[in-house]
């Protein structure tokens, strides 16, 4: 039987026993998990028209719930999360805010958070077994039958995350996890134009210095903003300098051309407020293997992506997609096919954008000497049930010429954007990160400014 991604939950929810009182009994017994499982059956079940084996069943089932929550270990003591909550245990907001934290970042609650919302800009009806499929697809995996979902939503719910069923609060959501999904904290006094351009220099690998109209170029195409060129100094550079955001170096002229472009180097105010809150986010959202990747420049996941170890280049597969896909502020949403579990052949991950209108990438990263038609029918035909209107297969080997030719059929016949890139694009953007704009524009003008598949795609 295939482990369950989801804790097991069954009897441990808000509706059939209390979270402070459970902790009292396990910290009274402590260490004593015989009885725990006897406090937990005389407290809840003792009134139960059943059987007193059935009882203590039901009594087992609360332990092994609090086992797969990480509140407590298999002799009954509470864990480091269970005593934080223990700690907390008077204040029920803060209890169930904390254990809500811990459900979404530690126990795959973000991905059904995210699985609910996208049922729902689907206009497809949120149940158990519906949800079963949408989360396989992201790979996470709950037994047939089981209530895994149901449990978690109901926590979640006492910390304000789900309202009435299945209906999420998308601020409490973020104010849990403690992201803002619109502007980070330290930019909200910034004009648009402002705000765009430290955004985009916070996405690229490592502090600088950039030239400013490659920072200006990937921040049109990222966020649709307009800047004047003329008075690009004066709006934005100047005003983010004084403001201790950038440092600034005057370009030298050139024969005949006029004056190069200023070169921009972000400070450490930028990365601490601006750079680490980004990362901090990208890292809540990824497997805790790849979060030191993320850090990394470019460059060097791009060796990594020649190690000998297998599991390296299974790590560096997956850091790739997230690094290329940051470029480009897109949203995660779900890996589907990990590295790791490819030898460092293949990774599949799906990202989303709804600044200008609605996308959803299929982002496919191969370590592999040739990319096939095979390859790229797969993803075309996975588009229908991941709703997906972009496509973009990463490459360290060759595109097929009749895998080529299939995608720019594909691109006139249907209203989806397939984009390649390979090793030379690769190490062209980490030579110049705004090359991706150019790279993917090229292919498919479409992909980063895309019309939604369907009016019920689009999120409010």
């Amino acid at each position: 039987m295939t482990k369950s991604d989801l804790p097991f939950g069954s009897e441990f929810s808000p509706t059939q026993v209390d979270l402070r009182d459970t902790l009292d009994l396990a910290h009274k017994h402590e260490g004593d998990w015989r009885a725990f499982e006897v406090a937990v059956k005389n407290r809840y079940f003792a009134a139960n028209a059943t059987s007193d084996y059935n009882k203590r069943k039901l009594a087992n089932n609360v332990k092994l719930a609090m086992i797969a929550y990480g509140l407590i270990d298999r002799e009954g003591r509470l864990t480091g999360f269970g005593n934080r909550l223990y700690d907390v245990r008077e204040d029920a907001d803060a209890l169930h805010a904390e254990l809500a934290r811990h459900i979404l970042k530690d126990l795959h609650g973000t991905t059904l958070v995210q699985c609910v919302l996208d049922m729902q800009a689907g206009a497809e009806t949120v149940d158990l077994e519906k949800l079963r499929t949408w989360l396989d697809e992201r790979g996470i995996h709950f037994p047939r039958g089981g209530k895994h979902p149901s449990m978690m939503r109901l926590w979640l719910e006492k910390a304000g995350v789900f309202i009435s069923g299945w209906r999420v609060d998308e601020k409490r959501f973020h104010e849990i996890l403690g992201i803002s999904t619109d502007e980070i904290e330290a930019l909200a006094g910034l004009g648009g134009e402002q705000r765009a351009f430290l955004k985009t220099l916070g996405n690229l690998p490592g502090p600088g210095p950039y030239a400013s109209n490659e920072i200006e170029k990937l921040a049109t195409a990222t966020y649709g903003v307009r800047f004047s060129e003329k008075n690009l100094p004066k709006t934005v550079l100047y005003p983010l300098e004084k403001a201790g955001f950038i440092t600034l170096a005057r370009g030298t002229k050139e024969q005949g051309r006029g004056a190069k472009p200023f070169t921009v180097t972000a400070t450490p105010k930028l990365l601490a407020d601006v750079v680490a809150p980004i990362l901090a986010q990208l890292e809540q959202q990824t497997q805790n293997d790849i979060r030191p990747l993320l850090r990394k420049p470019l460059a060097e996941i791009l060796e990594n992506l020649r190690a000998d170890d297998k599991h390296a280049r299974g790590l560096a597969l997956e850091a790739l997609a997230f690094k290329l896909m940051r470029l480009i502020d897109l949203t995660y949403i779900a890996t589907r096919l990990r590295g790791t579990a490819t030898g460092g052949a293949e990774v599949d991950v799906i990202f989303e954008s709804s600044r200008l209108v609605f996308s959803r990438w299929q982002v496919q990263c191969k370590n592999t000497d040739r990319v096939s038609l095979d390859d790229v029918a797969k993803e075309v035909g996975l588009t229908h049930l991941l709703k997906g209107n972009v496509i973009l297969i990463v490459s360290t080997g060759q595109v097929a010429e009749d895998a080529l030719k299939y995608a720019n059929d594909i691109q006139t016949r249907l209203r989806i954007s397939v984009c390649f890139l390979s090793m030379v694009d690769l190490c062209q953007i980490a030579a110049s990160p705004a090359a991706i704009i150019d790279r993917i524009s090229m292919q498919s003008p479409m992909a980063l400014c895309h019309k939604p598949v369907s009016v019920a795609m689009g999120r409010s």
